[in-house]
């Protein structure tokens, strides 16, 4: 694996890192509102993204890459609604998306069939996310001002656990 490649990797591993900080500030707008079972949906979506950094640290460390940790900007922690926050995770998933098909593309220009074999668990993954915060923003839109659903919802995203994938 080129340098180049690496480098890449270790700043996306980076950005995944980043990608928890984003969730745990939206699971404390959402705990701030007294929606437990929203936050409760952020954290766990939280901890999912420290796994995807931690499976790319293995990773660059299988291949006898130096990681390299970076700081963290400062997420947005102020949203207007719920809807509001699961459409900012939306973009904010999109991003990740785009990253990782340019991740994809350096592998795939470079030949690096094991980086190629790895991503494609990611790009895999990236699209479970979007259909995810795709279908939880359709639902909140059709819910709209029914009090009744919407608590339902929250109560639904209470019970979110995180279970790693055995395949990863």
């Amino acid at each position: 694996m080129n340098d180049t490649l690496s480098e890449a990797l270790i700043e996306q591993m980076n950005f995944e890192f980043y990608s928890a900080h984003v969730y745990l500030a939206i699971a404390a707008y959402c705990s701030g509102e007294s929606l437990d079972g929203f936050a409760n949906f952020f954290i766990v979506q939280a901890e999912e993204e420290r796994f995807h950094a931690m499976k790319m640290y293995k990773y660059l460390n299988d291949r006898g890459k130096r990681v390299t940790l970076a700081g963290m900007g400062t997420p947005n922690n102020d949203y207007s609604s719920v809807l509001d926050a699961f459409e900012q995770a939306y973009h904010h998933e999109q991003e990740v998306t785009k990253r990782i098909y340019h991740l994809s593309d350096l592998a795939m220009n470079d030949r690096e069939h094991a980086t190629i074999q790895f991503l494609k668990w990611f790009i895999d993954e990236q699209v479970e996310e979007e259909a995810m915060f795709d279908s939880i923003i359709n639902k909140l839109k059709r819910i709209d001002t029914d009090s009744n659903a919407f608590f339902m919802l929250d109560t639904e995203f209470a019970a979110r656990t995180f279970v790693p994938p055995t395949t990863a």
